[in-house]
């Protein structure tokens, strides 16, 4: 079956996303903020959840129309062959977003939806009460400048929790964001990566799967491994080809932290993960850590003065990395933050500013990789 699928991501990552969608052999249609829509198959659903390190969601995008009326909407979801997969027991339940249209009352767009697609496939199986017992498909509306575009989910659970990280400390960085970091950091097996505020270890597990070509997505499950028109054994299959992937790396990954509470999650997490081979965890305060004669990529997730320190200590702890951070030069670092002023407490510019979301959070990916050590 010819499917358009739609892989949702965080704001910013749209480059990388579709990268990897490439990487798989798929033809890209278009790419908005936060989505890029691509065409595939059934093996695509199974491929794409497994493999996609930046997606945060798989969705079928069953049609699109314009809809300014909630008698355009429901006639739109009406027209659209909502019986190539959904049966006469299955649940279909319906949530969505809309943003800058006419329609703006999600309640009112989720009745409205969940109606018209009632009366379809009323009028297809020629019943009246749906028990909705069996599979269930997600269906998941986005409104975007009076567009309509109605989905099923392919995912379940978010894609960016990969099953690894089951405890995390108070404020911990998305999984999709932190692959996207380390990529972006352009990892080498001859360069160590060290995050020295890991936290849970986020960071340093994406990067050691990266680098060991660990598919994010193979030790979990999802939805629509429990669709009848989706072969079991495309999903094995893709396991399989996960696993046949994986290499081991000469890539070294440190994760510290001051706090030893960190450092038993981080080795936890790094066990789940498959990399605790990869990621060496210690205890070791931010401001002192140094390794004579290695080269080194700093890669971090500071506090941000929100959720954990006040903004002032916050403060005071950019001006203290950046003191000690200089000396270790040639080292480049990557630090993400959503502090607007950091480079004034860093005490140096940054080579390259990218913006990204660590969730709603808006923050900035500052990038240091040019060597001012005189």
């Amino acid at each position: 079956m010819k499917l358009q699928l739609v892989a949702t991501c965080l704001f910013g990552l749209e480059h990388l996303l579709g990268e990897e969608i490439d990487s798989l052999g798929y033809e890209r249609i278009s790419t908005i903020d936060g989505r890029v829509t691509f065409l595939g198959d059934e093996e695509a659903v199974a491929l794409s959840n497994v493999f996609l390190r930046y997606a945060e969601r798989v969705l079928i995008k069953v049609g699109s129309f314009n809809a300014t009326t909630f008698t355009e909407l429901f006639d739109g979801t009406y027209n659209l062959d909502w019986d190539n997969f959904i049966g006469k027991l299955d649940a279909f339940p319906v949530k969505g977003h809309s943003i800058k249209s006419d329609l703006h009352s999600i309640p009112d767009c989720q009745a409205i939806i969940k109606k018209a697609i009632v009366k379809k496939l009323s009028s297809i199986y020629g019943i009246s009460i749906f028990p909705e017992e069996r599979c269930k498909y997600q269906i998941e509306f986005f409104i975007l400048n009076n567009e309509a575009t109605l989905m099923i989910d392919t995912s379940g659970m978010p894609l960016h929790k990969r099953g690894y990280r089951r405890e995390s400390n108070d404020a911990p960085i998305r999984e999709t964001l932190a692959a996207a970091i380390a990529k972006t950091s352009r990892p080498r097996e001859e360069v160590l990566l060290w995050d020295p505020m890991c936290g849970s270890g986020t960071i340093a597990i994406e990067a050691a799967m990266l680098m060991n070509n660990i598919a994010p997505g193979k030790n979990r499950s999802f939805a629509a491994e429990a669709f009848p028109f989706i072969k079991r054994e495309l999903w094995q299959n893709a396991r399989e080809e996960a696993i046949e992937g994986e290499i081991k790396s000469g890539f070294e990954v440190f994760a510290s932290d001051i706090d030893p509470r960190a450092i038993e999650l981080t080795r936890k997490n790094a066990r789940l993960a498959g990399v605790d081979g990869t990621v060496k965890s210690f205890v070791k305060n931010a401001i002192e850590i140094s390794a004579p004669g290695r080269r080194a990529t700093i890669v971090t997730n500071p506090p941000y003065g929100e959720r954990l320190m006040e903004r002032s200590e916050a403060e005071e702890l950019y001006r203290k990395m950046g003191m000690h951070f200089r000396t270790l030069e040639p080292w480049q670092a990557y630090i993400i933050t959503s502090h607007r002023g950091f480079e004034s407490f860093y005490g140096r510019k940054a080579d390259k500013i990218r913006k990204l979301y660590n969730g709603m959070i808006p923050c900035y990916l500052y990038q240091f990789f040019k060597n001012n050590k005189r």
